[in-house]
């Protein structure tokens, strides 16, 4: 039997001391350099979420196939109709009532990526599920500085009411790390920049902690010598796991301190707060996103457009009156004809966005030929609050693994998560089942 007390307590203290910094120091992964595509492209996985609804008969092309024509609220994708499917027939079923009674915005939010019903609370017992986003970033987020990144154009609260009953943490957040946990996003551009690359002028303070981290792993591995004789077979095999582990995180930094020192920071003016004109933040937040797909700084992204439940008007478009609001329009033409502006309008910064990414060759192609892009949201029509036949776009050739340029009509109520499932296969995350999947969706190789 060891004897406990024997056991330098300093030696555990130094090791959870590298424990804390370990979801850190593994975000350090290999990254291509800035502007350069590598001859096999990794795969890049984004979630677009707008809230309210649309307005169905403008977003459902009326032929099934490739020869489809357009509809009106998907026109500014024309030059890059080649590049995307159009899916319907999916269906977030946990988005329902399901005998929790009103609160179908905070619903749609929460199970958007998870595919749970969320517990209907307003206290501190939130519970969803855990997001598709995260089950990757889990599974694949060491390879790249950042596991991933959560993003948006509205601020949120993770207390208090705000539908019905239901927390504010399930109309603010779609990502989340555990049932009980949401990855807060971020709303400010220049700190979404400062996460993704750091302060200028941080260089110094930046190899300075990593030399007390190294520090930190030479002392940990010396008293892990000392501990070998005095351990049972058990604790001799747990410990060489753990040292083994932080031998990968040593290699980690290496690398880190070599790729950083070859990829120059970007340049890119960003305001010093929270833009107040929407057209422009709008714009910023998704060149972030492409920047950070770009330079690899991470492979997994979310990000909101706005809150579920958004009563934000778009006077930019001619919408004065709030997008809540006017999502229960009770099928007046007015009303229906506001909310069509609201959709395009979204609609085009997305199409931008794609665009962009169709522009930056990478390898044997684009960057958005290296991509799985998913835009859409977890309520149908927003008057009737309905979370079936979702409006969903998918874009992005998945590494070659999906046929686009089509609109894909699946049976009536096919979870939406079994889409989740299929992209988790490409990512290789090696996931059997998410949320209320029943198999893997298919028709996407065409």
């Amino acid at each position: 039997m060891t004897d406990r007390s024997s056991l330098n307590r300093r030696t555990f203290l130094q090791g959870a001391g590298a424990l804390v910094g370990l979801p850190l120091l593994e975000a350090f992964g290999p990254r291509m350099a800035f502007g350069a595509g590598p001859a096999s492209a990794p795969l890049r996985t984004a979630f677009v979420f707008f809230p309210n609804g649309a307005i169905m008969p403008d977003w459902n092309p009326e032929a099934e196939g490739r020869d489809y024509v357009l509809p009106a609220t998907l026109q500014d994708l024309a030059p890059i109709r080649d590049k995307f499917n159009v899916l319907t027939g999916l269906s977030q079923d946990n988005a329902k009532a399901k005998g929790d009674g009103p609160g179908d915005h905070a619903r749609s939010a929460a199970t958007f990526l998870t595919g749970e019903h969320p517990t209907k609370t307003a206290g501190a017992d939130i519970k969803a599920g855990v997001s598709v986003d995260q089950v990757a970033a889990q599974r694949i987020g060491q390879h790249t500085r950042l596991p991933s990144l959560e993003i948006g154009t509205e601020g949120g609260r993770n207390a208090g009411q705000c539908d019905s009953g239901y927390s504010c943490a399930y109309s603010s957040n779609i990502s989340w790390k555990t049932p009980s946990q949401p990855m807060a996003k971020e709303i400010n551009p220049r700190l979404v920049f400062e996460r993704m690359f750091g302060k200028p002028g941080e260089e110094k303070e930046r190899r300075r902690r990593e030399f007390y981290r190294q520090s930190i792993l030479d002392a940990v591995a010396g008293d892990a010598q000392k501990l070998q004789p005095k351990l049972g077979a058990t604790d001799r095999r747990k410990l060489e796991e753990y040292f083994t582990s932080v031998r990968e995180i040593e290699q980690r930094i290496e690398r880190s301190q070599a790729e950083t020192a070859r990829i120059p920071i970007p340049e890119m003016e960003l305001p010093r707060g929270v833009p107040k004109d929407l057209d422009e933040h709008l714009r910023l937040m998704y060149d972030l996103l492409a920047l950070a797909f770009q330079t690899d700084t991470t492979r997994i992204a979310t990000y909101m457009v706005a809150n579920e439940g958004s009563n934000r008007s778009y006077p930019m478009v001619g919408v004065n009156d709030g997008h809540h609001h006017l999502s229960h329009h009770q099928n007046k033409q007015e009303l229906v004809d506001q909310i069509k502006k609201i959709d395009k309008f979204l609609m085009s910064h997305f199409a931008r966005f794609l665009q962009k990414l169709d522009g930056m060759q990478e390898g044997d192609g684009t960057l958005l030929d290296h991509s799985m892009i998913v835009y859409g949201s977890a309520i149908g029509d927003g008057n009737r609050h309905n979370h079936n036949d979702l409006p969903i776009l998918l874009a992005g050739r998945g590494n070659g693994s999906i046929a686009t340029g089509r609109h894909v009509v699946y049976p009536k109520d096919t979870p939406l998560n079994n889409l989740f499932l299929s992209m988790l296969d490409r990512m290789e995350a090696g996931v059997e089942s998410l949320g209320d999947s029943s198999g893997r969706l298919t028709g996407l190789e065409g």
